[in-house]
């Protein structure tokens, strides 16, 4: 992946998003081919020069201090995520010649993993690679012991397995939210050519993929709410955050959780009674209405 590239591109369409209305400046006048600020317009907002600016657009500014990016970033209006995405992306680096070394995940991880017994998580890596989960995290999102290793990826299962509409009623939030993912981490390893072998792969096989990635969204993994559609259990939302692990920023173990009381926690609880066998139950979805739990 090119870093110059990708950071000409971000560039271009965030400042496509804004609009001298948006911004509370004076337009330079004259019809707009290209929808946004031109490129005059954002140079004025941020304080820096015409040239500069283009340069910088255009991927060929060298050793950009930090003060510029904040005020480009400021003249854009990124948020957190996106203003970390552009200094990444600007920053000096070297392109990696072999892949790097495989993460590991720690056992303490593992341990707490398995100590989440009532509640789904597992822990994604770079690239979105899922590298270890626990019982719920499997009868949730995927039996990941099944799938070879170079599968356990949620970008290819989002857009390569056909399951995932019908897990995600919210699909296309959810694949906008992967790609975002994805890109957030391209910023932080621009020049990691298993990320670039795995865009390159989803972008040649998937439609939605290739529109997502042209919008150059960026977010980091955080909290928030997602809806399911369990095959046995139907349709409940769970909370989510992503804790970060101390000793590497690239591995986030991500926990599902519902409120005490709600539907949503009965549902869980169901989700936990699947891990024991049952031949009797065909359907589950019964026993929640009821107000098992």
């Amino acid at each position: 992946m090119d870093r110059a590239q990708q950071l000409s591109e971000f560039l271009k369409t965030r400042r496509a998003r804004l609009s001298p209305d948006d911004t509370g400046t004076v337009g330079f006048g004259g019809q707009r081919r290209v929808p946004g600020l031109r490129r005059e317009e954002l140079a004025l907002l941020a304080g820096v020069s015409v040239d500069y600016y283009t340069r910088l657009e255009q991927g060929r500014a060298r050793n950009v201090s930090a003060d510029v990016l904040d005020a480009v970033a400021g003249a854009l209006r990124l948020d957190a995520d996106e203003r970390a995405y552009l200094h990444n992306l600007a920053k000096p680096g070297t392109a990696r010649k072999r892949p790097g070394r495989p993460q590991q995940v720690r056992p303490e991880l593992c341990q707490a993993l398995d100590a989440l017994s009532s509640v789904p998580a597992y822990i994604i890596g770079r690239r979105l690679d899922i590298l270890a989960w626990n019982e719920l995290g499997r009868l949730l999102i995927a039996d990941f012991p099944a799938l070879p290793a170079a599968e356990r990826n949620m970008a290819r299962l989002v857009f390569l397995d056909e399951s995932s509409h019908d897990l995600y009623p919210d699909w296309e939030t959810k694949a906008r939210d992967t790609v975002a993912n994805l890109r957030f981490d391209a910023g932080r390893h621009p020049d990691d050519p298993q990320l670039a072998t795995l865009v390159g792969e989803l972008s040649l096989r998937s439609g939605d993929f290739r529109r997502l990635w042209a919008d150059h969204g960026v977010r980091g993994r955080t909290h928030g709410r997602k809806r399911f559609a369990h095959p046995r259990l139907g349709e409940f939302a769970l909370d989510y955050v992503a804790m970060r692990a101390p000793d590497d920023p690239d591995m986030t173990m991500m926990i599902y959780s519902a409120p005490e009381g709600s539907d949503a926690a009965t549902s869980l609880r169901l989700l936990a009674g699947l891990t024991a066998p049952s031949p009797t139950i065909t359907d589950l979805r019964g026993l929640r209405s009821g107000g098992a739990g």
